[in-house]
């Protein structure tokens, strides 16, 4: 059997992030082979991942950041199990780092972000690796991306909900397009405008109108028009451009990019909460 050292525990340390003792016990396995004992953590991290697959992971952090010519904006929400883990080194570099890859690679969708590779393996199997080490369910749980003349990313403070925006207009003031994205933030739209609002939504709403309505006791032939009043509403409060400006309550997000330019408008937007 290889004698293990202490330098050798700290060495594959270094090269593992795992803890002290599962570095022991991982060069002991392996009579000493530094190559087998990083195999062997690596088999444990998925052993752990699968372990905690039934875990509930809603604790994380959710990143955004455009492309330097803020032309494309990307958007993850990396999960684990506690707020403590969400506030760890380890989990917070891993989260900037798969952004960063986000940013640079340019993925379509969430399984090809998983597929990215990073010092000789990809996304999921580096997540299931820290699993191992961190010793709770991580997952990258969300992943969106925008394009538009010009996209905005907003981040609130403790990292637990971002947003992206993209206006229709390149050379627009970075604060204009940083209050258009902190708006989102701030009040979740479902649609830029009400025209985008999708049908089924749009009829929902409808009926629960008109059931208040009818649960009120109003009379039959004013429940359409009160359902109807009801949307309208709903589209005002609920749809980015319609809504008041959360820095100038007397006036809508429209008429505040008006005030800039009578041709700015949104685009589009994406939104991602821990909380939703």
């Amino acid at each position: 059997m290889a004698n293990i050292t202490a330098a050798d525990v700290n060495k594959l340390r270094k090269q593992t992030g795992a803890g002290m003792m599962d570095c022991k016990k991982a060069l002991t396995e392996a009579d000493g082979d530094f190559e087998k004992a990083i195999e062997i953590i690596r088999e444990k991290g998925q052993a752990v991942a699968k372990k905690r697959s039934d875990r509930e992971a809603s604790e994380g952090v959710v990143f955004a950041k455009t492309t330097e010519n803020d032309k494309k904006g990307f958007i993850i929400s990396m999960n684990c199990e506690t707020d403590f883990v969400a506030k760890n080194d380890d989990f917070v570099k891993l989260a900037t780092q798969i952004i960063d890859l986000a940013v640079e690679k340019q993925p379509n969708n969430l399984d090809e972000l998983k597929q990215i590779q990073v010092n000789g393996k990809n996304i999921e199997e580096t997540i299931n690796y820290y699993t191992g080490i961190i010793g709770e369910k991580l997952e990258l749980a969300y992943y969106d991306h925008l394009e538009a003349p010009k996209v905005t990313a907003y981040i609130h403070m403790d990292n637990k909900l971002a947003a992206l925006v993209g206006l229709n207009k390149e050379n627009v003031d970075q604060q204009v397009a940083k209050n258009v994205a902190m708006q989102v933030a701030a009040m979740d739209p479902v649609a830029v405008d009400k025209d985008t609002v999708p049908q089924d939504v749009v009829d929902k709403e409808y009926a629960i109108g008109k059931k208040q309505a009818q649960s009120e006791g109003k009379p039959d032939n004013i429940l359409d028009k009160i359902a109807k009043g009801k949307v309208e509403k709903f589209m005002k409060e609920n749809t980015l451009l319609n809504q008041e400006f959360i820095r100038d309550s007397k006036k809508t997000v429209r008429e505040y990019l008006q005030e800039q330019d009578k041709e700015l408008t949104v685009m589009g937007f994406k939104y991602y909460s821990l909380k939703q």
